[in-house]
């Protein structure tokens, strides 16, 4: 355990030497990945949709949040997509779907200022089950609640609100029963059932993602407010060329994670608000055997001018990363709140295999966490040995400032599997109140980094 209180190690971080005793000392850190930025940004361009609406007029002349327009959605979609697309427009008012709303592409779903999109409670409106994901395991489930299989070309924009309408009562009471549900499925997973034969849905206990796009290309969520999710908020799956702009969410159930890319290359979230019940943003490429099957990395994710308050990470890879995960680049976000757990966090374990590379962090302003401001867990979860141990390299912080936390840091690898080369220069912690801990990180390099007390 090594600690940033010890005088010793506080002197050597202000000359910009090394803590790590057996290497690297007065080095200089290798060459910042921030160069390969803008060729990656080159690759992300969101979907240009024709300029033809295709507007949902309520009987009467208003929606009132009573009548279920569901089939009138799904029909102007399908007019849509038939006639070369455009957007599908819901105006001011509440517009009740009971189930799904599925996008087609081409299709723009696009909610004006004053609209909200409601999604009802009742799980029955969300079967039969489709293909997804359930903590990045495939099954057959309850639908997303906005969901996007196998299309191209697909958004949903503007400025009005998508409400979940979940609470303790509907999909969030299901937490503590649904243990079972999940080991059901792991065992299935263990003994090769394929993915279409893990059905679920009806009788059980797996709630669904909000917004899903799965095996989709270029994809735009822009401009809306989520709230009540049932489950992950924003979750692109084995998508390529996704932007996810200028959205607030606002939403405290469990496993209420922000925005979730998996296994999905050349994103970009950009502005958005996260004020989560989980992670904001949860950058994963699929669970255990799963994951190894599918073997799909998530990569190449730029997260840039985002706010962060409650949640248990403000930026996460992991912990369902057994594909792996590189090429993350943060910058220029703000996280704050006393009931924020850690601000950069990197969670796995050696059930999950799969490597966490290449994640770069430069200029984020930390108000205050509860924990540490840095935190890699090799150990989360199943803190007993299994056979896929993971790989942790090349983390890169930089200018990264925080004003409170429990800790600077806390770094734990595992004995077979190190934590690699972990860089932090310019940063500043002030205010931690324990020291840091480090174990098993076989490279820490710190230069210029100092923790001041006020």
């Amino acid at each position: 355990m090594h600690s940033l209180n010890n005088p010793l190690a506080i002197l050597l971080v202000a000359l910009g030497i090394s803590t790590h005793a057996a290497r690297a000392s007065g080095a200089d850190a290798p060459p910042s990945g921030w160069d390969a930025v803008p060729a990656i940004l080159q690759r992300i361009v969101p979907p240009e949709f024709p300029d033809r609406d295709f507007r949902v007029d309520p009987p009467g002349g208003s929606a009132d949040g009573k009548a279920d327009f569901r089939a009138a959605i799904s029909k102007a979609i399908d007019a849509c997509s038939e006639e070369g697309g455009g957007r599908v427009v819901l105006g001011p008012g509440k517009w009740l779907s009971r189930g799904p709303v599925r996008i087609k592409s081409n299709v723009n779903l696009h909610l004006e200022r004053g609209a909200t999109l409601l999604f009802s409670a009742a799980p029955d409106d969300y079967l039969p089950a489709v293909f997804t994901r359930f903590e990045g395991t495939e099954l057959m489930n309850f639908s997303p609640l906005v969901y996007a299989f196998e299309q191209e070309n697909v958004a949903v924009t503007g400025e009005g609100t998508i409400d979940g309408q979940a609470d303790d009562e509907h999909w969030w009471g299901w937490e503590p029963n649904w243990a079972k549900d999940i080991a059901r499925l792991g065992l299935m997973v263990e003994r090769g059932v394929p993915p279409g034969d893990r059905v679920f849905g009806a009788g059980h206990h797996l709630r669904p993602s909000f917004i899903q796009f799965y095996r989709c290309k270029n994809v735009l969520v822009e401009g809306v407010k989520v709230v009540r999710s049932p489950m992950w908020e924003i979750h692109p799956v084995l998508c390529e060329n996704v932007t996810v702009r200028g959205v607030r969410i606002e939403t405290h159930g469990p496993n209420n994670d922000g925005c979730n890319p998996e296994c999905c290359r050349y994103v970009l979230i950009e502005d958005c608000y996260f004020d989560t019940g989980d992670d904001c943003i949860a950058i994963k490429s699929g669970r255990n055997a799963d994951g190894r099957r599918v073997a799909v990395p998530s990569q190449d994710i730029i997260v840039r001018n985002c706010v962060m308050k409650d949640g248990h990470g403000g930026v996460v890879l992991g912990s369902e990363m057994s594909g792996g995960i590189r090429n993350v680049f943060v910058e220029n976000c703000k996280m704050d709140s006393p009931h924020l757990e850690r601000a950069i966090r990197l969670k796995s374990n050696s059930m999950r295999g799969g490597f966490l590379e290449n994640l770069y962090v430069r200029d984020v302003q930390v108000g205050q966490v509860s924990d540490a401001v840095l935190r890699i867990d090799l150990r989360y979860w199943h803190p007993e040995s299994g056979d896929f141990v993971p790989t942790v390299r090349n983390i890169v912080l930089e200018r990264v400032v925080s004003q409170k936390s429990l800790r600077p840091m806390y770094l734990v690898g595992l004995p077979d599997s190190a934590i690699g080369q972990v860089h932090l220069r310019d940063c500043e912690f002030r205010n931690a109140s324990q020291p840091s801990v480090i174990e098993n990180v076989e490279e820490l390099r710190l230069t210029r980094v100092t923790q001041p007390r006020e």
